[in-house]
C-alpha cells in the first residue's frame, strides 16, 4: 500500500464525552417509532451493528495513533482522537443496552456476527486499510446523522427517549466525523485505497442492514404486511427519503478533495450546516447528558 504525502486536514474542535441520561433498563415497545414496524425494526438493525463496529473503530484509530509521530502540529489531532474514543465508547455502551432490550424482545442480532467475522479476517491487514475501513463508515454515518439532526420526520412520533439515543450519538458523531479522515491522511493515506474501501463499506453495509432489517421484520412478524411495505417505500423515497437525501452527499466521499468538515449538502437560503445542527441539538438538551470528560 502506497501512500500519497499531502499535508492533513486537522481539527481543532473540543470534543466532550457525554454520559446520557436516558434509562433505557425499563425496556421499550416493540414497535417504539409511532407504532410503525418498518422504522422500528430498520433503526433496531442499526443499533445491532453498533457496539462491534465501534469497536473496531476504537482499535483501528488506537493502532495507527501508535505510528503518528510525536510532533507539534500533531498535538491537536492526538487531542481529538482521545475525545474520539472517549465518544465511541459511550456510544458503544449505550446501543449495548439498547440491544439488550432488543434480544428480550426475541430479535437476533446476526449484524455482530458478521461484523465479528469479518474483522478477524483482517487481522493480518495493513493497519491503515483498517483506518480507511473506518473513515468510509464515519462518512455515511456522518450522512445518516446529518439526516437525523436535519428532518424532524425521520422520528415523527417515535418514543421520546429513543429520539433522544438517536439525536444525542447523530451530534457526537458530526462532531467527530473528521478525527478518522484527519489521521488518515496525517499518515499519508492513499485516495486509491479510500474510494476502494468506501465502496466495499457501502455495498457491505447496505447489505447487512436490509437483511438484518429483514430478520428483525419477520420475527416481529410484520415482514409481509401492506403498511410494512409502505412505510419502507415511504421512508426511503418519500420527500426527506433516506435514498433521495442521502445518495449525493455520499457520493461526496469519492472526490479527491473530500474533507469531513465540508457541508454534507449545498446549504439551502437560511440552512444550518451538520455542525451547527449537532451544537443546536446538545444545547438545547444539555438536562439530558452529563459531561464526563
Amino acid at each position: 500500500m502506497t501512500h500519497n504525502t499531502q499535508a492533513p486536514e486537522t481539527t481543532g474542535r473540543e470534543l466532550r464525552v457525554r454520559k446520557l441520561e436516558v434509562d433505557l433498563s425499563t425496556g421499550f415497545d416493540r414497535h417504539w417509532h409511532g407504532g410503525d414496524a418498518f422504522r422500528s425494526m430498520y433503526f433496531n438493525a442499526l443499533s445491532m451493528s453498533f457496539p462491534v463496529g465501534e469497536q473496531f473503530f476504537i482499535d483501528s484509530v488506537r493502532e495507527n495513533l501508535a505510528r503518528l509521530p510525536e510532533a507539534p502540529e500533531h498535538e491537536e489531532l492526538r487531542a481529538a482522537i482521545q475525545g474520539f474514543i472517549g465518544q465511541e465508547a459511550t456510544h458503544r455502551r449505550v446501543h449495548g443496552l439498547y440491544n439488550e432490550q432488543l434480544e428480550q424482545q426475541g430479535l437476533i442480532n446476526h449484524w455482530q456476527d458478521w461484523a465479528r467475522r469479518r474483522i478477524e479476517r483482517s487481522a493480518g491487514f495493513h493497519p491503515m486499510h483498517r483506518l480507511a475501513v473506518t473513515c468510509a463508515y464515519e462518512h455515511c454515518t456522518a450522512v445518516f446523522a446529518d439526516g437525523t439532526l436535519r428532518y424532524p420526520s425521520w422520528f415523527d412520533g417515535a418514543d421520546e427517549r429513543m429520539q433522544t439515543v438517536w439525536r444525542w450519538h447523530a451530534s457526537e458523531e458530526t462532531e467527530h466525523s473528521a478525527v478518522a479522515f484527519d489521521l488518515y491522511q496525517a499518515l499519508g493515506g492513499n485516495h486509491a485505497w479510500r474510494v476502494r474501501w468506501y465502496l466495499f463499506v457501502l455495498l457491505t453495509f447496505s447489505w447487512e442492514a436490509l437483511a438484518q432489517t429483514v430478520s428483525n421484520l419477520r420475527r416481529d412478524g410484520s415482514l409481509w404486511r401492506l403498511s410494512t411495505v409502505w412505510s419502507a417505500l415511504r421512508f426511503a423515497l418519500g420527500r426527506d427519503g433516506m435514498l433521495w437525501r442521502c445518495t449525493g452527499p455520499l457520493m461526496q466521499y469519492f472526490r479527491r478533495d473530500f474533507h469531513p468538515e465540508q457541508p454534507i449538502r449545498a446549504p439551502q437560503a437560511g440552512e444550518a450546516g451538520s455542525q451547527a445542527l449537532a451544537a443546536r441539538w446538545l444545547s438545547a438538551n444539555a438536562d439530558r447528558y452529563r459531561v464526563i470528560r
